[in-house]
């Protein structure tokens, strides 16, 4: 092996260079990936209540080939199996029992005095040691990852190491002024990891601008679709929510109303500031087309200096019937070569850089599985397509096997253009929900009747 790497610390694998993590041969990896999740396992087995259930019900005792892993890994839908009259409630005892099930971290000992908000509630256990944030799906309830700080070290390596392979730029180094048509702050898993790596990475508070100095509070989030149902019927005020989260409410709504105008103004504004200089520029792909066409139609381009960065994700949600050029488009207006992706999900540290083959290449630390529709492992070799299964052995706070929500074609064989070995996900993804009606039917590996006992536990059934 090119590089030593110790498999009862895969966070210090995260310190290593892209081009050394890349260079792996792949028996070597997979040995050493394989002795990670088994190390893992036997770590957290029995100090995480989630775990111990499902593996006792799935007769899980210990890992031997990585296939052994899949019974015990939680589908994507574990990190919101709340009953969510919790959070209607704001009952943040029985919040902090259900999240409790989900750490090895003791959250018993959190004081949970006068909490009023999720806001609060998260701050509370920030303060505790804990990093926990969260996301928002197809059903709009909130999933809620059990990070601590035991994962931030780790976390920000993988985060530079993985700008790095996706633009040549080395952050460490470079600082550059950064461009980013969203919110800020906030416990939002990304808008988090904005928080505590981008603002860094271009060089401080004032090098680092967002469309918006504020964000959408945790309980707005949550209790959306419960709000509009009420207000449909005129009855938001029977909720019996804070008068200033209401308020709160009606700002951002109208905010929402004349966003595309709001994001107009301020690219054309920051556009001029740094005409002639490098920059970096962020943001989902649908807004970077909106401000894109908005310029090109007006007959305008961006004059940043060349070296600059343009990168994206999160699809094209939230616009309709973009024109198969819309990428070139987007170049073109931006004045930059390349538009950078990445690919992943929050409950795993380390997502995938897409290379300039057009293939997203999994990190060391990402260990990969694929299941069929019947929950059956597939071959790892070859090309594959089934549904994506990640084991993500760094974290010591939380469990890190979990079953994605997508569809994907993973190539095996190290034989990418690009040089890098590992194995590759190809860039047409498709999620199960959007295809199913918003209804993701996972038959899991091993036992569904254990599988269901579990997700009753958790949910505080059993």
């Amino acid at each position: 092996m090119s590089i030593s790497l110790l498999p009862d610390n895969p966070g210090a694998w995260t310190y290593r260079s892209w081009e050394d993590l890349m260079s792996i041969p792949r028996e070597e990896r997979e040995k050493l990936q394989l002795e990670a999740v088994r190390i893992s396992f036997a770590r957290l087995r029995n100090r995480i209540p989630a775990l111990k259930k499902l593996a006792d019900r799935q007769g899980v005792e210990q890992i031997d080939r990585i296939e052994d892993v899949l019974p015990v890994c939680f589908d994507h839908r574990v990190l919101k199996n709340y009953p969510i009259q919790i959070i209607e409630n704001r009952d943040f005892a029985k919040l902090t029992t259900w999240l409790d099930k989900l750490t090895a971290h003791d959250l018993t000992k959190v004081d949970l005095t006068g909490l009023t908000t999720i806001e609060e509630w998260l701050a509370r256990l920030e303060a505790y040691g804990m990093l926990v944030t969260y996301s928002s799906g197809t059903t709009g309830k909130l999933s809620f990852v059990p990070r601590s700080y035991d994962e931030l070290g780790p976390w920000k390596y993988h985060f530079y190491n993985v700008n790095y392979a996706s633009n040549g730029i080395d952050p460490w180094k470079v600082k550059l002024p950064t461009l980013s048509p969203t919110y800020r702050g906030g416990y939002q898993t990304m808008l988090k990891m904005m928080t505590l790596f981008n603002v860094e990475m271009a060089g401080g508070e004032e090098h680092y601008h967002t469309l918006y100095d504020s964000h959408i509070p945790a309980d707005l989030m949550a209790l959306s679709g419960r709000l509009q149902a009420a207000e449909d019927k005129g009855e938001v005020m029977s909720l019996g929510l804070d008068p200033a989260l209401l308020e709160q409410r009606q700002a951002m709504l109208e905010q929402g109303r004349r966003r595309d105008a709001d994001m107009e103004a301020w690219f054309g504004k920051l556009i001029g500031q740094y005409k002639g200089q490098r920059v970096k520029v962020g943001g989902t792909f649908a807004d970077l087309y909106r401000v894109a066409k908005a310029g090109l139609d007006k007959g305008m381009r961006c004059e940043f200096a060349p070296g600059s960065i343009l990168t994206g994700g999160g699809g094209m949600k939230g616009y309709k019937d973009a024109p198969d050029d819309w990428e070139d488009q987007v170049k073109y207006f931006f004045g930059v070569d390349k538009l950078g992706n990445q690919y992943g999900f929050s409950e795993c540290i380390g997502n995938a850089p897409l290379c300039d083959h057009g293939f997203f290449h999994l990190p060391p630390y990402s260990v990969p599985l694929l299941m069929d529709t019947d929950g059956n492992a597939l071959p790892r070799e070859g090309v594959q397509k089934g549904r994506l299964v990640l084991v993500d052995p760094i974290p010591q706070s939380y469990w890190g096997g979990f079953t994605s929500g997508d569809e994907v074609t993973i190539h095996w064989e190290e034989d990418c253009s690009c040089g890098w070995k590992s194995p590759r996900i190809a860039k047409t993804i498709r999620r199960f929900a959007e295809n199913e009606g918003g209804d993701d039917k996972i038959t899991c590996a091993g036992s569904q009747a254990a599988y269901n006992e579990f997700m009753a536990f958790v949910q505080g059934e059993a």
